[in-house]
Parts: structure tokens; C-alpha cells; sequence
């Protein structure tokens, strides 16, 4: 979850005929089964082995490095992560401050060097990232216009962090300006795309994502980057509601991948997949692992959260929320944190995750950042539900995404404006208008809308698409789902909803 302004809005797109799936359904599970046979057999080859080996020495104490391999190793890790930031490839948090204190003192003492300041922006863009330092958007973007401007226009490392930054800004049309010019500058150059597929999904132009996801994987990459075009394809195939074939590709990707950062990215990526479809022991079997890889990712700590939470194992939830925000204080994670509180009936703490969130997004918009998503969201369940409609409505004039359409139908909801809220609730869960994905929140939305409308037949039937979907949706609104829906007779749809 998630200032307003004056840039220019942009319609929706209107959607051609989904293409068919890739043809891979049939043999995921099969190739499941094989790869989980094969490591049954090696792990009982590697005991039975062990079993009979004696015990090995103890090995000697390596010896220290001495300086020139302490340079190389230094200079290795440098340019893993400037390869990394350049490509837009998870790296990890040490390596990110080296890095930036590498260049910055680069461009010191060589301040016309532009691929410098290429490099410095799109590390600041990560590190912002990783760490919620919003400062580091101006500084990124300072950096990054400085080496436009010392190399001219057609600088694509330049141009690419600068569409980076207006993602991670939540600005989908200047993502989607900087990303095409990149993309004219260098067409072979595949990090331009992955900016690119946010963009246009940001905008709600599927059609383009899709065109920009078929350019991208038609394109000949080298083992190092595949994996990260395999986690793109997974987003990509979860927007359109293919989760075997999202799930085939994030798991490719994971067991592909190059350092344990990225590892551990891909592995929160198939967590939150696990989640979405209410498995919460496969979800926290993911976030853990992902954790383990890299104790900085937040988002896999507030991923524990969430499915801890969904267990029953409030405690440890809780602290796992704390450990998120610890990381990396998002309004966010704030947001999902106070409404856990609020389930428990911990009214003050979650007045206080609320207040932090609400500072969060100061500190946000001060950087740049369009937070009227989160605001507008906060506002329709917690504050100010006529405040929520035109930060909302707002939004949705600028970039009509379909997470957006959800959250401006439920703010409309909320303000009781039934009506208009089941136009935009539809566009959010009706494959034909929106995206596709399949979201267990986005059929509750439908679900309260259609009761309050009298639509009792539909109503009932997205609620339990819901509760289906994922049981543990929200730890505050699933009471409500099951009052409805018990209410409502909980009667057996006369069809089997798509699965």
C-alpha cells in the first residue's frame, strides 16, 4: 500500500484479447515432482555416504590476506555492485555503501566523469530502496541529471536510472517518458524493460507491458541477468492471473541466481505468491529462507509478519513487523503493521504504527514521492473517507492502475457512493478491463459494494472468491467477509469461479 501536483493525467488504455498463456501449465508440476525426487535421492546418497566417512580434521585457520589480495577483492566487490545498480539487480547493503562512497569521491575529483554519476544515481536509487532514506531521491536525481548533462542525451545509463527513480517514486508517467527514450538509445540494452513493465502497469496500459514482457524475453541475455528477466516474467504472468507459470519462473530464477541478495529477492517473490494464494506455511518457508540470505529485505521480514500473523502466532508476528520497519520504515508496512495491532485490539499501538506512517509519508513527499495511494487508502478505512475520494480520484486521473481503481472504488464505497464505487471495483477484478490478477482484497472490495447494491447473487459469489483465494486476506476485514457472507446465506455459487 501507499502529493498531489500538476502533471498532466493520462487515460486507461483499453485492453486487446488476452493472449494465451504460455504452454508451460502442463509440465510444472511434473518438473516439480522431479527436481523434489532428485533431491530426495541426493540427500539420501549424501547420508548414506557420510555415515561411513570418518570425521575430517579440523581444516587450519586460513591465512590473513595480505594487501594486494585485500585491493583485488575490494576492487571485485566494486564492480559486482556497479554491475548490479547498472542493471538494476538486487545487491547487498554493505556492498551499496561502498559503492557510493567509491564514487562519490569519484566524482570529486572527476566531476565530468559521467558514467560516475550514472552509476552514483541509480546506487542512491537502491539504497533509497533498500533503506527508506527518502533523501536519497533528490541526491539520485541530482547525480543522474548531472551526467545527462555531461554526456549528452543519448546517455542510457543515465536515462535508465532516471526512469528507476520515477518508479520508485511512484511517478509512472515520468517513468514511462525516460524508460522509452532509453529504450530509443540503446534497443538491445534489456534493463530498460523491466522499468518499462512498471511504467505502463502503473499507467494501466497492459497491452504495453505485455509488448514490452514478449521484446524482453526475446532478447539474448547472459546467464548473469536471466534470472532477473525470469522474476520479471513471474510479475508479469501474476498481473495476469497465471500463477503456475508465475511460480515456474520466479523458482527458475531463484535457483539460477548469481549472489545471495538476489537469491533472496526472488525467494520474498515467491513467498508473496505463496501468500496471495493463502498458503502460509509455504509463504513463510520463503520469507524465512529469504531472510536468512539477507537480513536487510525488508519486505521479506514484513512478508513473516503477515504470514505469522495468518498462523495464529501474534507474538512473533509483531515482532517481525518491528524488525520490517527497523530496516526500512515505510508508510506501507506502517499501514499493514497498525491494522495487525488493530485486529488485536491494541488500539494505542496502532494509533502509533498509524502517526509513524503518517511521518513517513512526510518525509516522502518532501523526496518526491506520490503517496496519495497509501493516504487515500489510510483515509478510507481510518480518517477522512471524502479526503480518500479525491486524493483517489486524483490519482487515478494521472496513472489508472488497477490497484488504484480498487482503492478509489472502495474509498467511493466508504463515502456511500455504491454506484460509481462498483464501475471502478470492476475494472480492478474483471480480467477484460483490468490486468487480471487474481487478489483475494480486490474480490472482497466487489463483494461489500455488490450487498450494499442488493446484487446478492454476485456479491455472494465474490466473497467467497475471497475467502478462497486467500482466507487470510486481512486480519481486519476478514470478520467482516464471513459476516457478510454468513449473512448473505453463504449459498454454493451456481458456477465454479475461475481458479
Amino acid at each position: 500500500m501507499c502529493a498531489l501536483d500538476n502533471r498532466p493525467s493520462r487515460p486507461a488504455t483499453s485492453l486487446l484479447p488476452e493472449p494465451a498463456p504460455p504452454r508451460r501449465r502442463g509440465r510444472v508440476l511434473l518438473r516439480l515432482l522431479i527436481v523434489a525426487l532428485a533431491g530426495g535421492v541426493a540427500a539420501g546418497g549424501t547420508l548414506m555416504l557420510r555415515a561411513h566417512e570418518p570425521h575430517p580434521a579440523a581444516p587450519a585457520p586460513a591465512p590473513a590476506a595480505g594487501p594486494r589480495a585485500q585491493t583485488a577483492a575490494r576492487a571485485a566487490a566494486l564492480a559486482a555492485a556497479q554491475t548490479a545498480v547498472l542493471h538494476g539487480l538486487p545487491a547487498a547493503l554493505p556492498d551499496l555503501t561502498t559503492l557510493i562512497g567509491a564514487r562519490e569521491a569519484r566524482v570529486r575529483a572527476q566531476p565530468k566523469d559521467a558514467g560516475a554519476w550514472a552509476v552514483l544515481g541509480a546506487a542512491y536509487v537502491e539504497r533509497a530502496r533498500r533503506t527508506a532514506d527518502t533523501g536519497d531521491y533528490p541526491r539520485a536525481e541530482r547525480a543522474l541529471q548531472t551526467s545527462l548533462k555531461v554526456a549528452g542525451k543519448n546517455n542510457t545509463e543515465a536515462l535508465s536510472g532516471l526512469a528507476g527513480l520515477a518508479v520508485a517514486r511512484r511517478d509512472f508517467p515520468g517513468a514511462r517518458r525516460f524508460g522509452e527514450e532509453a529504450l530509443k538509445a540503446a534497443p538491445k540494452r534489456w534493463s530498460a524493460y523491466p522499468v518499462l513493465i512498471d511504467a505502463y502497469n502503473g499507467l494501466g496500459d497492459y497491452k504495453a507491458a505485455r509488448s514490452a514482457l514478449d521484446k524482453l524475453m526475446a532478447l539474448k541475455v547472459g546467464a548473469d541477468v536471466k534470472p532477473a528477466v525470469m522474476a520479471r516474467a513471474s510479475a508479469v504472468y501474476r498481473d495476469r492471473g497465471w500463477r503456475e507459470d508465475a511460480v515456474a519462473q520466479v523458482t527458475d530464477a531463484e535457483a539460477a541466481a548469481r549472489t545471495p541478495p538476489e537469491q533472496a529477492a526472488y525467494l520474498c517473490q515467491a513467498g508473496q505468491l505463496a501468500w496471495e494464494r493463502g498458503d502460509r506455511e509455504d509463504a513463510l518457508r520463503h520469507f524465512t529462507a529469504a531472510v536468512r540470505l539477507d537480513p536487510d529485505l525488508s519486505a521479506a521480514r514484513a512478508g513473516q509478519g503477515r504470514a505469522l500473523a495468518a498462523l495464529g502466532r501474534a507474538q512473533e508476528a509483531l515482532t517481525a513487523y518491528q524488525g520490517a520497519l527497523a530496516h526500512r520504515p515505510t508508510p506501507q508496512v506502517a499501514l499493514e503493521f497498525g491494522e495487525l495491532y488493530e485486529s488485536l485490539g491494541m488500539g494505542q499501538q496502532a494509533e502509533a504504527q498509524y502517526e509513524l506512517m503518517r511521518t513517513q509519508v512526510r518525509r516522502e513527499l518532501e523526496s518526491g514521492v506520490d503517496d496519495d495511494l497509501v493516504i487515500g487508502q489510510y483515509e478510507a478505512d481510518h480518517g477522512d473517507v471524502q479526503e480518500a475520494v479525491e486524493r483517489l480520484t486524483a490519482e487515478w486521473e494521472r496513472q489508472p492502475g488497477i490497484e488504484v481503481a480498487d482503492s478509489l472504488g472502495w474509498a467511493l464505497h466508504r463515502a456511500g457512493d455504491d454506484k460509481e464505487a462498483l464501475r471502478y471495483a470492476s475494472i480492478a477484478t474483471d480480467s477484460t478491463k483490468g490486468g487480471g490478477v487474481r487478489s483475494a482484497l480486490y474480490a472482497f472490495h466487489r463483494g461489500m459494494i455488490e450487498r450494499d447494491l442488493d446484487l446478492e447473487a454476485p456479491a455472494r459469489r465474490h466473497l467467497q472468491d475471497a475467502l478462497r483465494t486467500n482466507p487470510y486476506f486481512s486480519p481486519l476485514q476478514i470478520p467482516a467477509a464471513h459476516a457478510a457472507l454468513t449473512a448473505l446465506g453463504n449459498q454454493p455459487p451456481n458456477e465454479e469461479l475461475p481458479q
